[in-house]
């Protein structure tokens, strides 16, 4: 599959655009699964594609679990190897990027209390790059928007989630939130609950393309962009602007004879992201790629230059935000004023 696709993402080609932007991608995967291989090569191969990649974060996505010991202790092993990944990026053979910067993990909030050790040794597995989790709260009542690693339905409110979501944030750590668009308002109230908690919003919140939500594209954005606008007055939330390149939003760029350029992608995406930044604002704002999960629709020249000629009318200081500063900060990472030295030598 990898192959046929790489050979589909070919017959659509451009050059990046403005290669000295400095980027920090807060949002790829990485694992090795048959027929689906993404790793160093393959991620650092995209970053290579002609963009300024300069720090990336990690999100997991249930990659390379222990075999055995405590259930609850498992995800670790997904820690520990991104970790090993990172040091092979760290000894500048694949190319000047900081990969996994920040690495984002797994926990089962849903232990309450209990969750803590997990998280102590998340953080010790890291070597310092742990920020967070990644809690898969999606939920739909249609099978088809179904998968096993999802939630049942009001997770968020549930009380024992709740107090691991609290052990979580007094340990000073942020959380993803993987939620559609009809659940936006349920994360409302969970960030009103924790107003000192950094929740950080994947993929615009997923307004769905699929299943009962095929042919209602203009309904969902209206659903969607209302409650958006409701997430947008907890100043505690961020979010990842990008992700609509996953089929679940319905777009069908995957099944069209060659893949979309950048004008295509600014004239599908633009309504959803310009949306989200003029609600958020730049600085709760974050471009991301989603790979390689979005690379089944799309290249990663392209969907940074759809960002790039979308944000053409923005000042400086406001794109220094979405292409870098806001995920530095969510993510605690060094800002681009205390990298630039770096970056020049």
């Amino acid at each position: 599959m990898t192959a046929e696709r790489d050979a589909w993402l070919k017959l659509t080609e451009e050059e990046a655009l403005e290669p000295e932007l400095p980027i920090l991608d807060p949002h790829h995967h990485l694992w090795d699964k048959p027929a689906d291989r993404y790793m160093i090569d393959e991620v650092t191969g995209d970053f290579a594609s002609g963009h300024n990649v300069v720090q990336t974060v990690f999100v997991e996505c249930d990659s390379m679990y222990r075999a055995s010991g405590l259930e609850e202790m498992r995800s670790v092993g997904e820690v520990e190897f991104v970790r090993g990944i990172a040091a092979q990026g760290d000894s500048g053979l694949y190319g000047p990027t900081r990969l996994a910067a920040g690495i984002v993990g797994y926990a089962d909030l849903g232990l309450g209390a209990a969750v803590e050790p997990v998280l102590e040794a998340l953080d010790q597995a890291s070597s310092g790059r742990f920020r967070g989790i990644r809690y898969t709260c999606s939920w739909d009542e249609n099978p088809e928007l179904r998968s096993p690693r999802m939630a049942g339905p009001g997770m968020l409110s549930d009380p024992k989630f709740r107090q691991g979501f609290d052990v979580l944030q007094r340990r000073g750590h942020g959380f993803d939130a993987l939620v559609y668009h009809h659940q936006l308002l349920e994360l409302v109230d969970l960030a009103n609950a924790f107003p000192g908690a950094v929740i950080i919003l994947n993929h615009i919140g997923r307004p769905l393309g699929l299943g009962p939500y095929a042919g209602r594209r203009d309904e969902v954005f209206q659903a969607w962009q209302r409650d958006m606008t409701a997430m947008a007055a907890c100043p505690n939330v961020v979010v990842k602007v990008g992700g609509l390149g996953n089929r679940i939003s319905g777009f069908g760029w995957d099944t069209q004879p060659k893949p979309p350029d950048s004008a295509e992608l600014v004239q599908a995406t633009a309504p959803y992201y310009r949306h989200t930044i003029e609600a958020f604002g730049p600085e709760r704002c974050m471009f991301e790629s989603n790979f390689p999960v979005d690379k089944n629709s799309y290249s990663y020249t392209a969907v940074w230059n759809s960002f790039k000629i979308m944000t053409q009318d923005f000042t400086a200081a406001e794109r220094t935000l979405l292409f870098h500063d806001a995920a530095a900060k969510a993510y605690r990472l060094p800002l681009l004023s205390e990298l630039q030295p770096a970056i020049k030598d």
